[in-house]
């Protein structure tokens, strides 16, 4: 069997392009896990980060979560600062049909549970007609009517 073409995909493009443009930082870490048959669930590490300072949205077909970390007390003098606490931004590229469940916070992990709806495919039948054949809102044609015994004028007769 022959491959099967491409057609309309012209939105295809446009998401490659946004996936390249996506950060290659490793921060924050993150899991993507199949937990049933059409669900996933997307854990990021976000520990110091409360629910206030967390952002999930859905943006065309991407899912966006950002953090933005609350100002640290003025009165903090640290001697070393090695926990992460900046702004950050993840986006994933969602399938279509994908549906977001939630998003929890639980222990420094921000869950986001998504569930993949798979549509029942669609059979139609295209009616086939024949070549040059009337169409429904088409216009009844014309016709002339001749006497037999008179010759027709150069006027009516046009190939």
């Amino acid at each position: 069997m022959p491959p099967a073409l491409l057609l309309g995909f012209v939105h295809l493009e446009r998401m490659l392009v946004r996936v390249s443009k996506t950060s290659a930082e490793g921060y924050p870490p993150y899991n993507i896990e199949q937990t049933d048959e059409y669900k996933l669930r997307i854990t990021l590490a976000v520990a110091g980060f409360s629910m206030d300072d967390l952002q999930v949205t859905v943006e065309d077909n991407q899912l966006v979560i950002r953090g933005r970390n609350s100002e640290d007390e003025p009165d903090r003098l640290f001697l070393y600062r090695g926990i992460a606490a900046r702004q950050f931004q993840r986006s994933f590229l969602l399938a279509e049909g994908i549906e977001i469940e939630g998003a929890s916070l639980d222990n420094g992990l921000l869950h986001v549970d998504l569930e993949q709806h798979i549509p029942e495919p669609e059979v139609r039948t295209i009616q086939i007609t024949k070549a040059g054949g009337k169409k429904p809102d088409a216009a009844p044609r014309k016709t002339i009517d001749v006497k037999p015994d008179e010759e027709p004028s150069t006027d009516t007769w046009r190939a």
